[in-house]
């Protein structure tokens, strides 16, 4: 199985969420199912209910962590050959070609893509447009909105 890259701040969010399920949100909810026990009658107990339901959402979201921390390559961009390629875990400035906008992505993995944070999935068509390419390269792209065409104006290594 091929192994998933992931960057240093990917890994470190999902150590930290993984370490909070474990220490705080799994006793929580342990103790939460202590109690609607303690109630008695646990056939029309709502609370039970819903802290086995939340309980088996807290071990579904461990499994999932645990499974991509084990299956990921943490690739830190600050330590990439800098030939000025677009590559996993640039940053890269560009400009739509349509409108002059300039925008700046960081490309990163599935797990850690969030637009409103300017980090997009390695598999987005943007991504996979700007990979291999360099500074003043023009690409483009097929996006929801329409084929897309961008200028490369910057490669960073952060």
């Amino acid at each position: 199985m091929d192994k998933t890259p992931i960057t240093i701040n990917g890994s470190e969010k999902l150590k930290e969420e993984l370490k909070l399920l474990k220490s705080v949100e799994r006793p929580d909810v342990i103790a939460a199912i202590a109690e609607a026990r303690a109630q008695g009658d646990l056939s029309e107990n709502a609370e039970y209910d819903a802290a086995k339901e939340k309980q088996g959402f807290i071990e579904g979201r461990i499994a999932d962590i645990e499974a991509k921390l084990s299956n990921c390559i943490i690739i830190d961009p600050q330590e990439l050959q800098k030939d000025g390629r677009c590559v996993f875990g640039t940053t890269v400035v560009i400009q739509d070609l349509d409108t002059e906008n300039e925008v700046t992505y960081q490309i990163v993995g599935d797990d850690e893509a969030d637009i409103k944070e300017k980090k997009i999935s390695i598999s987005s068509p943007l991504a996979k447009a700007l990979i291999g390419k360099q500074i003043e390269d023009v690409v483009e792209f097929e996006s929801p909105g329409g084929l897309k065409t961008y200028e490369i104006l910057q490669v960073k290594y952060l």
